[in-house]
Formats: structure tokens, C-alpha cells, sequence
């Protein structure tokens, strides 16, 4: 009896360690498919205060999900959650360089400044509730963090340099609350900002840009939609030029030129930028400003003031042809030296703001009309036409040579601050 009665419990203590080992077995099997699905994102708390029509929470959550994390989970789902996370506070807004960083950088907190350190957001290889409460309440001493967890501002991260939108800047990572929410706007609008660009678009029309931005955003206006608008700016343009009522047509010309600030700006704000309405905005942007510079020249006749033909047609001829060979050597330059021109030294920075493209054409065409001699503004522009071209000549033969005298050229954007 007492063998017989032994075997049964042998048997059941197996069949025990037997469930026990697959149990173990089925949950390292469902923590390594989480990790392998790569981190969920929490937001912890709550915010109202809407930034360009979207709450923090709305925004981050679209901004990881374009850094590839679209699953999220409640705070309460932290409770029997073990895989990788990403949590974040429902009230901050960070750029999206910190995003991405937080993306591909498990164990680390983000804070919003090097002096009080205090935690926005955390990715945890194996976060449950308590890791990331503790990661998100330690104390601005870094030795405080968890063990093996690191942490930074955005200041000491390597995410300076944004090729896309070609600038160095540190990317902000703040709280928001109703007494800064314009203020944080404000940063989230200049943070759209190319590094290079022409004058106007630097400095003329942000303060403007930001305040319709922020007015059309909450009221569903697609960037799209701007840019159509835009687009009809561009024709009315072009007939109004081509009948010599210059005045009108630098009137819609500018129009257009202000949506195009706006249409980029809301995308980025919103986060509803696509790969159409890229094309379209572009396309448009690079295929528009011969057709007013014909127009222009055709006109003059319509307002009495026409130029001899072959005079005509060769400011044409220059006009056109020297914004399609700086268009192919600023071509040349990517493709033979994987540099966008304009970013290589401070000097091609600072001379993209007034090189002879649309915005700084405009302004001296702008300036003949105001004197009464719109026939010597676009005699101008294509004396300034050849002058930048030259300079563009200069600027390329010297990035070639650098290349090959030193190795790949690198963006003065890209290389850390000196003190002086």
C-alpha cells in the first residue's frame, strides 16, 4: 500500500513540475515575443491644454507612432505588464529627435534639463509599474536613477544635427501647462525651421506664420488645403505679371510665399505631413518661378515699358538657365559629396539667405515697382541671376576640392561647439 500509495504522488509531483516547467516556459516565450515586438508606449497623467488644436498626449502619441511604436497601454496595464515600455508623462511635449532617441535607446530617462533633471519619460527593457515609477520620481541626483538605467537632457545627447530640415539645435523636451502653452508653441513653431533658408522666410514671416498657423490648426485646415491655395497664388501671379499689373501680382506672389511657410509649419505642428502633399508643395516650389520671371518680362510691354527683344529674350535666357545650373550643381553637391551645399561652411549658410532664388528675387523686384521701374528689376535679377552663379561655381569647385583633398566634407552644423 505504501509503494502503491507512493506512486501516485510521485506521479502528481511530476505532472506538477511538469505544468510549473511550462508555465515558465510559456511566459519566457511571451516576454521574449513582447520584446521582440519592440516597446509599448504609457502616458502617465493627463493634460488639457491643447498645443495647435492636439493635447500632449494626442501629439505623442502620433509622434512615436512615426517612430514605429503604435501599441499603447494605460497606466493600469503596467500593473502585469513585464516587457519593454516606454513611459512618458501625459503633459510633456518633446521634439521629435528625442522621440526617435527614446525609441532606439532602451534604459534611459529623458529629462527636461541638465540643472534639475527632472524625468519626462523612460524606456525600460522590463518595465512594470514600480521601475517606471521609480525612474520617473527619482531625484535630480543621477546617482538616483535605477541601476543601470542612464539618463539625459537633451543638451547631452548627440541629436544637435537634423539633416532633414538642415540646422543644428537642441531639441526641446518641456512641461506643459496653461501658463506656457503659448510659449511652448512658440518653440514648437521656430523648432520647424530650416537652418537654411532665404531671408524673408527667416526672418519675415515667423511671427506672422506662427500666429495664423496657431489660429487655422484647432479648425481642421490640412496643410493641403494651403497649399492649393497657394498654388492659385501662382497662377493669379503669373496672369497678373503677364497683363503688367506688377503691384497685384507681387501681391499674390508674397501670398504665396507666406503659404508656403504656413503649409510646411502646419504639417510639422500637427504632425500631418505625407509624402504627397511633399511632392505637391516641392513640385510646385521648384517648377513656378521661371514662368513669373517670363511672365515679368512680357508684361513690361502691357505696362509701357518694354525692353528691345533681344534684350528681352536674353535676361530671359540668363534668368532661366542660371536657376537650372544652380539647381544641378546644388545636384552635383549631393551626389558627389553626399553634402547639401548651403550647410557645408557658416558662409553657405548665411549666403542661402539672399542667393538668387524666389523670396530674395521677389524683394528686388518688389523694390523696382515701388520706384516705378519694373523694367530694371528684372534686368537686376539677372545680373544678380549671374553673379550668384558664379559665386555657386566657386562654392562648388572649393567643396570638390576640399573632398578630395581631405575626405568626405562635413557640415560645420555637424561638429561639436568650441568655446571660444
Amino acid at each position: 500500500m505504501s509503494v502503491s500509495a507512493s506512486v501516485p504522488a510521485q506521479n502528481q509531483g511530476n505532472t506538477v513540475s511538469s505544468s510549473a516547467h511550462s508555465r515558465d516556459a510559456v511566459a519566457k516565450a511571451s516576454d521574449s515575443a513582447r520584446s521582440a515586438a519592440g516597446p509599448v508606449l504609457c502616458l502617465l497623467g493627463a493634460s488639457d491644454v491643447a498645443l495647435f488644436g492636439l493635447t500632449p498626449a494626442a501629439r505623442l502619441i502620433r509622434q512615436f507612432g512615426r517612430a514605429g511604436i503604435t501599441r499603447v497601454i494605460t497606466a493600469d496595464d503596467l500593473a502585469t505588464h513585464s516587457g519593454p515600455v516606454i513611459a512618458v508623462r501625459a503633459d510633456a511635449a518633446i521634439d521629435q529627435p528625442l522621440v526617435q532617441y527614446l525609441a532606439e535607446h532602451p534604459d534611459f530617462i529623458l529629462t527636461q534639463d541638465p540643472e534639475r533633471m527632472r524625468p519626462l519619460a523612460v524606456h525600460l527593457t522590463h518595465g512594470d509599474a514600480a521601475a517606471v515609477e521609480q525612474a520617473l520620481e527619482s531625484t535630480s541626483e543621477p546617482a538616483a536613477s535605477p541601476t543601470g538605467i542612464r539618463r539625459g537632457a537633451p543638451a547631452d545627447l548627440d541629436v544637435t544635427f537634423w539633416s532633414a530640415l538642415r540646422k543644428r539645435e537642441v531639441p526641446y523636451a518641456l512641461t506643459v501647462s496653461r501658463s506656457n502653452a503659448r510659449a511652448v508653441e512658440w518653440r514648437m513653431f521656430m523648432g520647424t525651421y530650416k537652418g537654411a533658408t532665404d531671408i524673408v522666410t527667416k526672418h519675415l514671416w515667423p511671427v506672422p506664420a506662427f500666429w495664423v498657423t496657431r489660429w487655422i490648426a484647432p479648425l481642421g485646415v490640412t496643410p493641403n488645403m494651403i497649399t492649393t491655395l497657394g498654388a492659385a497664388m501662382v497662377v493669379a501671379a503669373f496672369f497678373l505679371f503677364l497683363e503688367g499689373h506688377f503691384a497685384l501680382g507681387l501681391a499674390a506672389a508674397w501670398m504665396m510665399t507666406f503659404l508656403d511657410t504656413v503649409d510646411g509649419k502646419l504639417a510639422r505642428v500637427t504632425l500631418t505631413s505625407s509624402k504627397w502633399g511633399d511632392i505637391f508643395d516641392h513640385g510646385i516650389d521648384l517648377v513656378h518661378p521661371p514662368f513669373w520671371y517670363i511672365a515679368w518680362g512680357l508684361g513690361l510691354g502691357a505696362a509701357g515699358l518694354p525692353l528691345a527683344d533681344g534684350v528681352l529674350l536674353w535676361t530671359l535666357v540668363l534668368i532661366f538657365g542660371g536657376y537650372v545650373l544652380q539647381r544641378i550643381m546644388e545636384g552635383i553637391a549631393i551626389k558627389a559629396l553626399g553634402l547639401e551645399i548651403h550647410i557645408w561652411r557658416p558662409i553657405d549658410t548665411l549666403f542661402r539667405q539672399v542667393t538668387a532664388r524666389r523670396n530674395p528675387n521677389l524683394v528686388i523686384l518688389t523694390a523696382s515697382v515701388l520706384v516705378g521701374r519694373p523694367d530694371l528689376g528684372l534686368l537686376a535679377v539677372a545680373a544678380w541671376t549671374i553673379i550668384c552663379l558664379v559665386l555657386h561655381g566657386i562654392q562648388l569647385a572649393q567643396a570638390l576640392l576640399a573632398a578630395r583633398r581631405d575626405g568626405p566634407l562635413v557640415s560645420w552644423m555637424r561638429k561639436p561647439v568650441t568655446s571660444p
